[in-house]
């Protein structure tokens, strides 16, 4: 009898003190891997058609540490290289990236990291002439170091290109710097967002295209709303740039001609896992 109300006893301590009864608590891992997919009616880069006004399918993998690394890869359906006459049967952008990002003094945060486009093609042997240069044309491939500090909703990015910059040969320190801001609504699910960006191009080739009227030097803006419906986001974005009479134009395909750096409406749907 002592030896029962002895063991109840010791059974009812357990019970009343945390953690003891239970097994012990397993500390949160410090590696998250998420995935995402997203369907949109046009892939606009920077603010410039990468599908000639069409959908795109796009999709990637993340991975993230306590400690503020990250690394990733991410890929969508394009088709610029080809309608610009600069590759055949380029249908993939696959982006190749890892950097670090944390945030400090409550409200900042900073990133800093390596991106690497990716676009398998087929190239010809001999690449075309760019018009008003003496160049040619370079491969799509392109290596951008890039800094980010964020205070609450806004965000100052500069990204700096280390050569060839989305086929144009020879621009090492072309460079994107953007403002950017985005404002979620409590308990809506809502966020709108706001964009501003410029991308300025350096280089022999560059200069060449700006002394004959066509600079690829241009601004771009967006504004853009979305919407959480229990983890899939749809969304609703407008862009415009000033590319109007700087050349950002397909060459071929059924909208032939097109100004890809026009004002458009773009909707998207994504869910992360």
């Amino acid at each position: 009898m002592f030896k029962s109300k002895l063991l109840n006893t010791l059974i009812l301590t357990a019970l009343s003190t945390p953690g003891l009864a239970l097994a012990a608590d397993v500390p949160a891992s410090p590696h998250t891997f998420t995935s995402n997919v997203s369907l949109v009616s046009d892939y606009l880069y920077r603010g410039i058609s990468q599908t000639n006004a069409k959908p795109a399918l796009q999709g990637g993998f993340d991975y993230s540490h306590a400690s503020g690394f990250y690394a990733g890869v991410w890929g969508s359906s394009i088709s610029w290289l080809t309608d610009q006459g600069t590759a055949s049967s380029s249908q993939l952008e696959l982006d190749t990236y890892f950097g670090f990002k944390n945030s400090f003094a409550d409200d900042f945060s900073y990133d800093v990291g390596f991106l690497r486009y990716n676009y398998p093609a087929k190239y010809p042997a001999a690449m075309s002439a760019i018009a008003g240069t003496t160049a040619v044309w370079a491969k799509g491939d392109t290596n951008e170091i890039y800094g980010a500090l964020g205070y609450k909703w806004f965000t100052l990015k500069y990204s700096h290109s280390l050569g060839d910059t989305f086929a144009l040969p020879n621009a090492s320190g072309t460079s994107y710097i953007d403002l950017s801001a985005s404002y979620p609504i409590a308990g809506t699910g809502v966020t709108l967002g706001a964009h501003a960006g410029k991308q300025t191009y350096k280089g022999v080739t560059a200069d060449q295209l700006a002394a004959a009227g066509t600079t690829p030097t241009y601004t771009d803006y967006k504004l853009s709303v979305s919407k959480d419906f229990s983890g899939y986001v749809l969304g609703l974005a407008y862009s415009s740039t000033n590319v109007k009479d700087n050349g950002y134009y397909s060459y071929a395909g059924n909208n032939a001609n097109t100004n890809l750096g026009k004002a458009t409406a773009v909707l998207s749907i994504s869910r992360t896992f």
